[in-house]
């Protein structure tokens, strides 16, 4: 009984151990996002040349930055015994419970009742984990993936009269580059800052759960392996939604366009467009002074996964 009393109370400060490295891992990686937008304000001045030079050079630095970052992360998990790999949840535990105690444990509690809270925790670290190995396999030649989609996007958006404004890379994004859409359409000021937005979302989702609730399965935003009926699962998903930095997507954007009634354009460098409410859009078409919300979608934004930022016009 105390050798299990014990076990226990070395996984739980174990548990506690490994947050405490999250935070810190996530404050280098804010620190990082904070340092880029800086440097691509910095290179947004001189001529259009020059301007292009000095981004390539920035993106090309930051994803050395990215990379060095990441594998300084890796190599102090490494000096716990945590691996990324996926399936090695428990092993990784047992070595950081060895590491903690100073002893060699051989066994732990095979029927202890894992919390829903926790079950949740567990998932949305794995997908984390999943997360950190893939931005560590992106690309370290001259020309990176981020690089590459910014031009296509680029491209794409010249024509059209328009350019990418860069949007607070926190959680908010989504929220952030429609707020900022919407000061542009009404005069300077937004009439929903970004946590209206989210509340608004998720109370249109709640509101007609029947739209939103299948989507949230087949994308597996909400946990089936609980004892929580399905309803439930996705009224807590909801409230992620509205009171937390959970990234936004489709769905969210599906609630907005009805919301506020606008037509959204979603411009991309790596997938095909998408349009979103078009009953709302206006007769003279997409970046007029009409009623279009603009955003654009990043695949490989800050070396750090995906982005969403607002579209605007060239500034004349």
């Amino acid at each position: 009984m105390w050798a299990t009393e014990v076990l226990k109370f070395l996984w739980f400060l174990c548990n506690a151990y490994l947050s405490t490295w999250t935070c810190i891992f996530r404050k280098e990686i804010s620190q990082l996002q904070k340092k880029e937008v800086e440097m691509k304000k910095q290179a947004a001045r001189g001529s259009k040349a020059e301007q292009k030079a000095k981004k390539r050079q920035v993106e090309e630095e930051v994803s050395q930055l990215s990379a060095k970052l990441k594998e300084k992360q890796a190599k102090e998990l490494s000096a716990l015994g945590y691996s990324s790999g996926i399936g090695n949840e428990k092993s990784n535990m047992d070595n950081l419970v060895k590491a903690i105690a100073g002893v060699s444990v051989s066994s732990q509690p095979e029927n202890t009742k894992v919390s829903k809270a926790k079950q949740r925790r567990d998932k949305r670290a794995q997908q984390e984990a999943e997360r950190e190995q893939r931005i560590q396999a992106e690309q370290n030649d001259n020309i990176s993936d981020r690089t590459v989609e910014n031009e296509k996007l680029e491209r794409k958006l010249k024509p059209l009269g328009l350019t990418v404004c860069e949007i607070k890379p926190d959680g908010h994004c989504l929220y952030r580059a429609v707020e900022n859409q919407l000061a542009h359409l009404f005069g300077g000021k937004s009439p929903y800052t970004f946590q209206q937005l989210r509340e608004m979302a998720a109370a249109y989702m709640r509101k007609h759960t029947s739209d939103f609730l299948p989507f949230c399965l087949s994308e597996n935003l909400i946990e089936g392996d609980s004892d929580e009926s399905i309803a439930q699962k996705f009224e807590n998903y909801c409230k992620e939604v509205e009171s937390t930095a959970i990234w936004g997507g489709q769905l969210e954007l599906g609630a907005l366009t009805h919301c506020l009634k606008k037509h959204i354009m979603i411009f991309s460098g790596s997938f095909p467009d998408v349009e979103m409410g078009k009953e709302y859009k206006s007769a003279d078409g997409i970046g007029s002074s009409g009623s279009s919300i603009m955003l654009s979608y990043h695949m490989h934004a800050f070396g750090l996964g995906e982005h969403y930022n607002s579209v605007v016009p060239i500034p004349i």
